[in-house]
């Protein structure tokens, strides 16, 4: 399929995800955005796995950078919401820097082993100043984000409709800049990297300078997302900085599949809805949400999206 061909159904899928807020009902109305948000935070994961090839284990601590970047700027300062947004993604892409510099020096479950560590360094800063994060507490930013003034129109961002359209908007972002990734010389480049990484160095790439990129737009990304989950749920936990939160990416775009742009939403939204019918059925949810993506993957060997590609729709992105 040509490049417009592939813009054409990516903006289709969004203008449906549009209309369905006018159809869902209020629970389901809020479970979608929250889901396109954590979707927007598999993406960002996405690039670094699914087009690299690097497999992270400390991503929440980009998350919780976005968290916490956007939560404390609010709490304390009673900024707004936009300057919280740039707080959490200057975080995000500082901390990957950083991280970039240090780990991308070692590779496979070395690599795995030291994002791990420096994830849990994250999560231990977080209650080490307790007096400013409230650990395990957090933060609850209701009443505290000043609404944000478009024009002469004042938007407040607890609004149902404000709150989904904006999740909207994050995903939507995310989605066509995965894209644009998947389908550049850049992205390519990645791609090699992922299938043989010193044939791609002989052929005269700079290798690290390609991961580091793909990683500081992963930690971007994610970043991104964890500061808007922050402003759009009025709420900051050190719990977004724990290791459950660098699983949950990982089984999100391995669940709809790595190195694909459809991938990450189909994971989020399945395990997302797995878990909540699952809770409301048993208190053992965790045995059935287990079951349930053991049979997925059993039938999709290369996640959901990823295998529909091998099989049937080869030209799904």
């Amino acid at each position: 399929m040509t490049g417009r061909g592939m813009l054409i159904v990516h903006v289709a899928l969004l203008a449906l995800l549009w209309v369905l807020q006018f159809v869902l009902p209020p629970f389901h109305h809020g479970m979608v955005a929250r889901i396109l948000v954590l979707a927007a935070y598999a993406i960002g994961y996405n690039v670094l796995l699914g087009y690299t090839g690097l497999m992270s284990l400390g991503h929440a601590m980009f998350f919780a950078a976005g968290v916490y970047g956007a939560g404390l700027l609010v709490y304390y300062s009673a900024a707004g919401a936009v300057s919280g947004l740039l707080a959490g993604v200057l975080a995000g892409l500082g901390l990957a820097v950083i991280l970039g510099l240090l780990s991308l020096r070692t590779t496979g479950a070395t690599f795995l082993l030291v994002t791990m560590m420096f994830g849990q360094v994250g999560y231990l800063l977080t209650l080490y100043f307790n007096r400013i994060t409230l650990g395990d507490q957090g933060l609850i930013l209701s009443g505290r984000l000043e609404p944000l003034r478009v024009g002469a129109i004042d938007v407040t961002l607890s609004n149902p409709a404000v709150r989904f359209n904006a999740a909207l908007l994050i995903f939507g972002l995310c989605l066509l800049l995965s894209l644009w990734l998947a389908r550049s010389p850049v992205g390519r480049v990645l791609v090699a990297i992922r299938e043989n990484e010193e044939r791609t160095r002989m052929l005269g790439y700079d290798t690290f300078r390609y991961k580091l990129f793909a990683l500081v737009l992963s930690g971007g990304i994610c970043s991104l997302s964890g500061a808007a989950y922050a402003l759009l749920f009025a709420y900051v936990g050190n719990t977004f900085a724990s290791i459950l939160y660098s699983i949950y990416p990982l089984l999100w775009t391995l669940l709809g599949g790595a190195g694909t742009t459809f991938g990450p939403l189909a994971g989020t939204a399945l395990m997302s809805y797995a878990i909540d019918v699952a809770s409301g059925l048993t208190s053992a949810y965790l045995m059935v949400v287990g079951l349930v993506l053991v049979v997925t993957i059993l039938w999709f060997p290369s996640g959901i999206v990823g295998s529909l590609r091998a099989r049937r729709w080869r030209w799904l992105p």
